[in-house]
């Protein structure tokens, strides 16, 4: 089973900061009542914020922000999984649309593997083992790994909401259906989904061996440091190392040397690989009296994974397309890029930081077996509106959004958020 084939929707992390400005209300629309902290809701492709760092680039002119006369606060979602809603009412409003994903929501994960749940106790791992779609040898190194499947999870959502985000103005959005036919293919998107995958499960590897969820491997060593000593300062480094070995072997051995598609899908997995490698960078902290730097700690530390899916995205974007040629002294295939016309018959190999793709794509603007197509798409009408809905027009509709607003942190540990309400007009691709 292909590491792209594991997919999920979920968060890298789900953080507490950046909240809205005070909106203030304008003249009156049907407000509902609001002050309940409910569970997401199970609808994939329907996110509800718990909080939205940009709310106010949401306040347009001419945009009114609702608040029902005298309603309590919404308290801010006090756990991981939770996040306020709206109570129903006798006249409900017209239907709330979700605003764009910005990579720090709270996400509901995609029916079919489960909820995020703490660390298996006992043999709870094997039985989550089984569930995903590994194969057979996959899941007997998963079954002697406990955490393992907790971290696969984890990086099926990692991956996939950072494809998500970065083909959000795309024609194809990493939608999960179709991903199977896509997967037999050799297009770019393809070559994007074994990246931005082999990248996920990396750098999710090294953050659980360093938060201490896998139970045979520990933080980046330390020089000097005990492990104690590590955790108290602060200075366990997420561990690149034994990350990427253990993806070596789980990946396991690479097909035959004649196999073309075998040496495109393990040459983009590295290139995945080697963008978590280059986002590693090494975090200090200063110890002393009154903020002295007498003692200085350092650790190595992984770069946010947003940071990994722009550079994955720029690859795409010039990805080479490649062919193969036989290397007479190796006895094995070579990727090469196709030559020019008037240059030699051969062209020249890709680099190692190039994602390579063997066919041209499709134009993902009708539905097919390798996306849904575009219509009933939301799109941006300055910037995606004309390349997204494929010539075919978009319509314009005023809908009502909801965000999080009024917020105001409360001692010690949580934020509390009331939720507005702003009329908007949106832009979908027509039909």
């Amino acid at each position: 089973m292909p590491l792209a084939g594991l997919g999920v929707a979920g968060k890298e992390s789900g953080a507490h900061a950046g909240c809205a400005a005070p909106c203030r209300s304008s003249s009156p629309i049907r407000t509902r009542t609001t002050g309940a902290t409910a569970p997401l809701p199970t609808d994939p492709k329907f996110f509800l914020l718990a909080s939205q760092p940009r709310a106010e680039a949401l306040l347009r002119p001419g945009g009114r922000c609702l608040e029902p006369p005298g309603s309590p606060p919404i308290p801010r979602a006090l756990h991981p999984w939770s996040a306020p809603t709206v109570s129903p009412e006798a006249h409900p409003l017209p239907p709330l649309i979700p605003s764009s994903l910005t990579g720090r929501e709270v996400l509901t994960p995609f029916p079919g593997l489960g909820t995020a749940a703490a660390p298996a106790q006992g043999g709870a791992h094997l039985k989550q083992c089984d569930l995903l779609k590994l194969s057979r040898r996959q899941k007997q190194l998963c079954r002697r790994e406990p955490g393992l499947a907790e971290t696969l999870r984890d990086a099926a959502r990692l991956g996939l909401l950072e494809c998500q985000f970065q083909f959000r103005q795309e024609r194809w959005n990493c939608s999960l259906e179709g991903r199977t036919g896509l997967l037999k293919r050799g297009f770019k998107e393809t070559a994007f989904l074994y990246a931005v995958s082999s990248a996920a499960l990396t750098h999710a590897l090294a953050r659980a061996c360093s938060a201490g969820r896998m139970e045979r491997c520990t933080c980046d060593d330390s020089p000097g440091l005990q492990s104690r000593q590590a955790w108290q300062w602060g200075v366990c480094g997420d561990n690149l190392k034994y990350s990427t070995k253990f993806l070596s072997n789980f990946l396991g051995p690479k097909r035959g040397s004649k196999d073309l598609r075998a040496r495109v899908d393990a040459h983009n997995t590295h290139v995945g690989i080697k963008a978590v490698k280059s986002g590693l960078r090494t975090t200090c902290k200063c110890h002393g009296v009154s903020g002295s730097c007498a003692v200085r700690t350092c650790w190595k530390q992984l770069a946010p994974f947003r940071e990994t899916g722009e550079v994955l995205k720029l690859r795409y974007d010039s990805a080479v397309k490649v062919s193969s040629a036989t290397n007479e002294a190796l006895g094995r295939l070579e990727l090469w890029a196709p030559s020019k016309p008037g240059s030699p018959a051969k062209g020249l190999a890709p680099r190692p930081g190039d994602l390579v793709y063997l066919e041209d794509s499709p134009s993902f603007c009708r539905p097919s077996k390798y996306s849904p197509g575009t219509a009933g798409r939301v799109c941006s009408r300055e910037a995606s509106c004309g390349s997204l809905c494929c010539g075919r027009g978009y319509d314009t509709q005023s809908r009502l959004v909801a965000f999080s607003c009024h917020c105001q942190v409360q001692w010690c540990c949580y934020v509390e958020c009331q939720q507005c309400v702003q009329e908007e007009l949106v832009y979908t691709c027509k039909h």
